[in-house]
């Protein structure tokens, strides 16, 4: 008789039961009449002990035939473990392999980051990649369930467009019919401040495509971003809703992603830290910070990767850089009105060095300003005609900031880089596979 298989983070409902579990074997080992079986099954891993006397020779044999990630049904009855408090375990009365997998590549032995990349299909099986895709996923969500929460509306921006948002030196470009060039997206947020004339607060989740040369740990060619944007919100306020939403991710992460974490190694009392009121502080204070500390960076300076961690050392929450100088900011920024050479935009900075996870701004929201600022960047007007109507038809204050997916699950999981936060990642020297 076929019982029907259960998830393995079920097990704990069916104790003293005889169940089925479906799965790949994580590792097996033998030791005289006694055979232990990990499995996983996505959801979790349970050991799975067989007895030879029990299961009879020939059940016994094919299971010690099975292989590192060999496909199997495992047939027995559930019981906590014997010596691990609130874990569980399988006495097996049966075993089913479904395909014996060849010699596994990837085994115990330690591989070169180039091997696993290649070898990235195979590579996201292994547990601590498990645990970091396991971790995205929770932070994907509780990003949308905060923005929901709050009256956000899904609004989802074009992934092909016929301008630029982010500068031009960074588009991948591509022929579009007859239509001439198109790009792909660097980013939804300029058609994301035509959704708040209608739905008032609205964000995008999806890809993103940025053709920077660049090799750092923090660096990805196609990666997935959260931008938002708010009528009626100002600078200060938009600052508060970002810290409303980290938090609130911080919070779903220590409670729903605790074995994943320890998978990890993950410092929880650093995140745990974290969930406190962020600093701010401006560039020029950041500045002045930095060269007190021996730094010759120059005061109308953007920020590099040491200067991030050099800012937010010893501080156990996310630090706001905000009131940014104008010529190292996007055209769309509104200008201090307490001093127009900066503008109102922000930078938070994630603690334990791990740099810049939103970026950040009240946009401007005069006509006539905003046209000035674009002819003095030699900007294509008639390509932003769209985007300067939204000046002119009911104009309003408002903000929007831009988080990327990936660089707050490195946060999270507290990993070194950031490839192995997405499952195929998109460097400059790799897209296989």
């Amino acid at each position: 008789m076929n019982m029907k298989s259960i998830l393995i983070t079920d097990i704990a409902a069916h104790l003293g039961k005889e169940i089925t579990l479906r799965g790949w074997v994580r590792t097996i080992r033998h030791s005289g009449k006694l055979l232990f079986i990990v499995l996983r099954d996505g959801t979790g891993e349970v050991q799975c002990v067989a007895f030879q006397p029990e299961l009879g020779e020939e059940m016994f044999e094919t299971a010690r035939r099975l292989t590192l990630e060999s496909s199997v049904s495992i047939s027995g009855t559930a019981k906590p473990h014997q010596k691990k408090e609130g874990q569980f375990e399988l006495a097996i009365s049966s075993v089913s392999p479904i395909q014996v997998a060849e010699d596994y590549p990837i085994g115990k032995k330690e591989h070169g980051p180039d091997f696993l990349l290649s070898n990235r299909h195979l590579w996201i099986r292994s547990s601590k990649q498990w645990a970091v895709l396991r971790i995205r996923h929770t932070v994907y969500y509780a990003i949308c369930d905060w923005l929901n929460r709050n009256h956000f509306v899904r609004f989802d921006s074009p992934i092909l467009t016929p301008n630029a948002c982010e500068g031009t030196t960074t588009l991948f470009e591509l022929d579009y019919f007859d239509e001439g060039k198109a790009y792909l997206s660097q980013s939804g947020q300029l058609y994301l401040e035509t959704g708040i004339m209608s739905l008032g607060r609205v964000y995008d989740f999806g890809p993103v495509f940025r053709a920077e040369r660049s090799k750092t740990r923090k660096h990805l060619t196609e990666f997935w971003m959260m931008d938002a944007e708010a009528a009626f919100v100002e600078h200060e306020e938009n600052m508060q809703i970002q810290e409303g939403m980290i938090r609130h991710v911080i919070r779903t992460i220590l409670q729903d992603c605790d074995a994943e974490l320890t998978i990890l190694e993950r410092d929880k009392e650093a995140l745990e830290a974290a969930d406190a009121p962020f600093r701010k502080m401006t560039h020029r204070e950041a500045i002045d910070f930095l060269r007190s500390q021996g730094s010759t960076i120059d005061p109308g300076s953007d920020l590099g990767a040491a200067d991030e961690v050099l800012l937010t050392a010893g501080s156990p929450v996310p630090v706001f850089i905000e009131k940014w100088p104008k010529q190292i900011k996007a055209f769309y920024m509104k200008r201090d009105p307490q001093n127009p050479d900066l503008v109102l935009g922000s930078d938070l900075i994630a603690p334990e060095g791990f740099g810049e996870i939103i970026g950040g701004s009240q946009r401007e929201d005069d006509h006539d300003l905003l046209l000035q600022r674009m002819q003095a960047e030699n900007m294509p007007i008639e390509d932003y005609q769209w985007f300067l109507d939204l000046r002119k038809y009911g104009s309003v204050p408002h903000s929007g900031f831009g988080v990327g997916l990936e660089r707050l699950v490195t946060w999270m999981s507290g990993i070194h880089h950031i490839r192995e936060t997405i499952p195929f990642p998109r460097m400059i020297y790799r897209i296989y596979p």
